[in-house]
């Protein structure tokens, strides 16, 4: 694989070649891309953020950047990092470090000048890549650049010993496996979260949460929750699912493809655990989700054992959650496809000019036309103007 970064827009933005020019101006190579970029670039995916990699302290980074006149923000200081704010966007600026700890959470650190520490303290071999801004030349201390090759997502050193250092390296393991890797995957990687897994107990909730739903929301993850189950690590961290949520999953994801509906991590969450408003709101609870990701939940949870007209259903509880309903049922999602919910063009104040004494009434009038209205497909005014002097027609007959 090769042993230069290909040529691409990202490396030739003017605000990046100036903060290295403010990091580095007699290129001294103390600054390289590192990680995540220097991974996708070489793949030829877009990246999603920026890294760099320095033997400078944070201060001396910072009284760099701050002279050449770039706005400089202290993210993660303690930890030896930066964030330097362009017009192209924040890039992370973190000094070379190596563990002295850790305590499968937390690592205490201390700075060095040695790429060599800097890329043994990393995950997996293909985050350990190093880039000159300069040259573009790449720097692989752990073959990082086979395992790309080989689509292999394989630990730093000793697997063990790594997860040990945070336990949440098992989650993201699975994660990269399911962007990065094929089959077979490594044995060694798959042994050791195994063995492991049960130290995924003591991480803090919302760390857990984080790192499943960014699974959940990748292309095809299917393959990899089941894998997860078989190797007793989706137990550890989902007890609620079970064979039929695995089957559901790859249904779902199914589903979404041929669908033409990009695929939703709570949406995916959902088709795992069985259809109980109780279990969902355990699970939201427990993972920590935000009031609308529960709502969300709970309403997939409510999912109707058979397909429901589409639209009356987008009308009665809201398009994101009828789609949910309708996706997790393998039900049709076409006739939602350029629709808008429309609003029922009915008020009580009409109800009230043709005679109807204001009260529970005028409410119940309301709700029989809006009910035929949404059976006969939200038909337009002058129906519904039809609809309501048949209702009423109707409360005169029986003398109501």
């Amino acid at each position: 694989m090769t042993e230069r970064l290909p040529e691409t827009a990202w490396a030739r933005r003017g605000d990046l070649a100036a903060l290295v020019a403010a990091l580095d101006p007699q290129a001294q190579g103390n600054c390289r891309w590192v990680g995540g970029v220097v991974r996708d670039t070489i793949l030829g995916l877009e990246p999603k953020d920026i890294d760099m990699a320095t033997t400078l302290v944070p201060d001396e980074t910072a009284r760099r950047l701050t002279d050449a006149g770039i706005k400089v923000v202290p993210t993660g200081i303690a930890h030896g990092t930066v964030t330097a704010v362009l017009p192209g966007g924040p890039v992370e600026i973190t000094t070379l470090r190596r563990d002295v700890s850790t305590d499968g959470r937390h690592a205490t650190v201390a700075f060095s000048a040695e790429w060599h520490d800097d890329a043994a303290r990393r995950d997996f071999t293909i985050n350990a890549l190093y880039a000159d801004p300069q040259t573009l030349a790449v720097y692989d201390y752990h073959g990082g650049l086979g395992d790309l090759a080989d689509r292999r997502v394989r630990f730093i050193g000793d697997a063990r010993q790594r997860i040990r250092e945070d336990f949440l390296r098992i989650l993201r393991y699975f994660r990269f496996q399911t962007r990065f890797g094929s089959l077979p995957a490594d044995e060694e990687a798959e042994s050791a979260v195994s063995e492991l897994a049960p130290g995924l107990k003591g991480l803090s909730r919302e760390r857990v949460g984080w790192e499943l739903m960014n699974l959940l929301g990748l292309p095809d993850p299917a393959p990899t929750v089941r894998r997860m189950a078989e190797l007793g690590v989706l137990e550890q961290i989902l007890p609620e699912a079970d064979p039929a949520g695995l089957a559901a999953l790859s249904a779902l994801v199914t589903h979404e493809r041929t669908s033409g509906i990009k695929g939703d991590a709570l949406r995916r969450l959902a088709a795992l655990l069985p259809a109980s408003t109780a279990v969902a709101e355990q699970v939201a609870s427990r993972l920590r989700l935000s009031f609308a990701q529960r709502k969300r939940l709970s309403s997939s949870a409510a999912r109707e054992s058979s397909a429901a007209d589409a639209r009356a259903l987008a009308y009665r509880i809201g398009m994101e959650e009828a789609h949910d309903r309708l996706l997790l049922n393998g039900a049709d999602v076409a006739p939602l496809a350029g629709w808008d919910v429309p609003r029922f063009p009915l008020k009580g104040g009409e109800v009230v000019a043709r005679g109807v004494r204001a009260g529970p009434e005028v409410a119940r009038v309301l709700r029989a036309v809006e009910e035929r209205w949404v059976t006969e497909q939200f038909p337009d005014a002058a129906r519904v103007s039809a609809l309501l002097d048949e209702i009423l027609a109707h409360t005169s007959a029986r003398g109501d």
